[in-house]
Parts: structure tokens; sequence; C-alpha cells
């Protein structure tokens, strides 16, 4: 814990200092752009559902629930993963409620791994990754994607060895914003399904998914859990509703998967042991009730293009996101955590690219307010010329 303490996340510990510049400065003077923490209102559908449970609540709604999750919570959850063609077949039976994608993956985790077995991770990664496999006695082996952000498949199959047991797979990514076409997971798909048989035993794909509804292209989402049959999909509400201090969110394991239902016993106890418990019961009749809902991200879009017309303009190397809320561009001069202190000096705040496992760029999160980014353009510096 003292090694993780002196090297965690960047991200909390710029979010601990946006707090104190804040504090020093005035919060209306600091462009916090460091928490992908949402600040627009749920939508109203979620407000309406909240007010119908509270106004007449079921006599158990502040009880325990079953660890897999509320029966309504479990059915309506695989009925909208079935209409929604993300995981076709989907029943009650193959979804575990957890409190949030995280805890989701967690208990992934702590279901699937042997001591001493490895967890693939796609760089740039959700910092927490490491920590989570090494809650459960996971090695984590970091694999780096392309120069567009893409899964290099190449690398990928290098990394896979007898001891290979998951692949985390998040997209749209977090925090390139980078969503992987349908032809790559299903080459992704073979190379796991081929890992498998050389090593006699499944490897797992688990499919990290609370962005997939903050979206800018049409093309439909495909989930990398649906193009393997060991495939495992994590999600949160977090961000589709902007509930990120709620915790709730599912497990759901492909129902082609041989042995789904020893899988989904192995998280219904993986979440009770880790101390989960149940996912809230509260939000899980809430969600219940509208678990297709999203917030109208029209916002999200116009800051995107903001960003990245400022950002060209001034001279940074940017990919343009296809979804989340976040652009990741290149760091002038390569030394993404000089370059990020420096702009703390005329208070704008974003995160370094190594705590994303992708050293020389910088994360920008665009999902505050408005002020922030207009602050944020006003203080990114021009850098024509530096590179």
């Amino acid at each position: 814990m003292r090694h993780l303490i002196e090297t965690g996340s960047a991200i909390r510990k710029m979010w601990s200092d946006g707090l104190r510049l804040k504090e020093a400065h005035g919060a209306e003077n600091v462009a916090d752009m460091t928490l992908g923490n949402p600040m627009m209102p749920a939508p109203e559908v979620l407000t309406r559902a909240l007010a119908e449970v509270v106004a007449k609540p079921p006599a158990d709604l502040h009880r325990y629930t079953p660890s897999a999750g509320h029966p309504e919570f479990r059915t309506n959850i695989a009925a909208h993963l079935e209409a929604s063609g993300l995981l076709p077949g989907a029943r009650a039976e193959h979804v575990v409620a957890t409190a949030g994608a995280s805890a989701a993956v967690n208990v992934a985790l702590r279901a699937l791994l042997d001591p001493g077995d490895e967890v693939v991770i796609l760089a740039p990664y959700f910092p927490d990754y490491p920590a989570h496999v090494m809650n459960h006695r996971g090695v984590s082996v970091i694999v780096q994607t392309g120069p567009d952000g893409l899964p290099d498949l190449d690398a990928l199959a290098a990394a896979l060895t007898d001891k290979t047991r998951v692949l985390i797979v998040n997209h749209p990514n977090n925090p390139c914003g980078r969503e992987y076409p349908a032809k790559t997971l299903e080459s992704i798909a073979d190379l796991l399904g081929e890992q498998s048989r050389k090593n006699g035993r499944p490897v797992y794909l688990v499919a990290d998914e609370p962005y997939r509804e903050i979206r800018y292209t049409t093309e439909p989402f495909v989930s990398a859990a649906r193009m393997y049959d060991h495939g495992l999909v994590a999600y949160s509400w977090s961000k589709s509703l902007c509930l990120p201090g709620e915790r709730i969110g599912y497990l759901a394991v492909n129902p082609e998967c041989p042995g789904a239902a020893e899988v989904v016993g192995a998280a219904a106890l993986a979440n009770r042991i880790l101390g989960f418990t149940n996912a809230p019961s509260l939000w899980q009749r809430v969600i219940a009730r509208c678990p297709d809902a999203c917030v109208d991200i029209a916002p999200y879009r116009r800051r995107r293009d903001l960003l990245i017309k400022v950002l060209r303009d001034r001279g940074y190397e940017v990919i343009e996101p296809e979804g989340t809320f976040y652009v990741f561009p290149k760091t002038p001069g390569g030394d993404d955590d000089a370059f990020v202190h420096g702009l703390m000096d005329d208070l704008l705040l974003v995160v370094p690219g190594g705590t994303f496992g992708r050293p020389g760029h910088f994360r920008i999160a665009f999902c505050s307010d408005d002020r922030s980014v207009d602050l944020a353009v006003e203080r990114l510096p021009n850098v024509s010329g530096a590179r």
C-alpha cells in the first residue's frame, strides 16, 4: 500500500491540487480538467424513475439483495443487452449487479484469476487497472497500442503466454477516445481463441465499456465481449447518466461462454467476499426502470470540436476522439510531467500521460462545464514550432 500511495494515480493528485488552488485563487479562476467526473445533471427520465421508487418504495427497498442483484434489475438489464444487440441471447442469469464498472472488473478478476496469472492491459489504459490486477494476485502485462491508439495485433500476440488468463479491452478508450473497429475486435478474438487452445484453458476477455454511449460516430457500437465466447462486459452508468458517485453497474457474461453459469456464480460470490455484498439496492430499482437512458451528448461534442480545433491551431498533435469526454494530445517536447506542472502556474489542470501508461501525452477532461473549457482554451499555450 505504501508503494501504491507513492506511485498512485496522478488524476486524484491533480484533483487534490485543484482543490487547493481553488481555495487559494477562487474556483471561478481555475480550469480543472483532471477528473472524469461529469457535471451535467442526470436526464429527467432518471429523476422521474428515482422519484417513483422513493414515492412508493417496495418493502425491501433498503434490504440486502441477492449478491448477483435484484431479479428485476437482472431481467431488465438482460433484456436491454438482448434488444440492443450488445449481447444477443442474454438472460437474467448472465448478469451480476455491481457497484460500478471498477467493481465489475474486480469481481471478474477475483472470479477468474489464480495467483500468478497474467492479465494483458492495452496502453494507454485506465490507471487503476494494474492495482485491480494486484488486488487479486495477478501479474499485469502492459502492451502498447499503435501511434493511432488502436491495438497492435503483433504486439498483442507476442505478449500472450501460457500464463495469460485475461485481456482487458476498454473502448471507447480512456484516455485517448479511440473506438476499436469490429475487424480489430474479431482479430483479437481469434488471437485469444488460439491462445486458449494452446493453454488448454480459456483466456477471458473483460470488455470495460462505461463510455459506450458517449460516442460521436454513427456506426453501431460493437462490444468486444460479443465477438468472443469467453467475453464479459463491465459496465457503469457513471458516465452515461452522470452518476459516478452512486456506484451502480453490472458484469455480464456472454451467453455463448462455456461454463457461463459457473463464471456468474463465481462473480456473485466475489461480489460478496470482496465486501461489496450487493450493488446499491435503491439504484438497482431505479436503473431497472430506465436502463437505456442517456444524457444529451451534444455539449460534449461541441466541447470536443472546440478543443480539437484550438489544439491543432496552436501546434499540438492530437487524434480526434470517437468517444469519451477526453482528448489526449502529444506533449510538446515530450516531458509530460514538466509540461503539466507548467500549466498549473496558469491555473490550468490536466493529467500527464504517464499516468495512463503513455508518456509524452497529456489528458484533458471536458466533462466539467463550459466555463472551465473556455478557461482552458484561453490558457493552452501556442507551441507551434516547439517540437
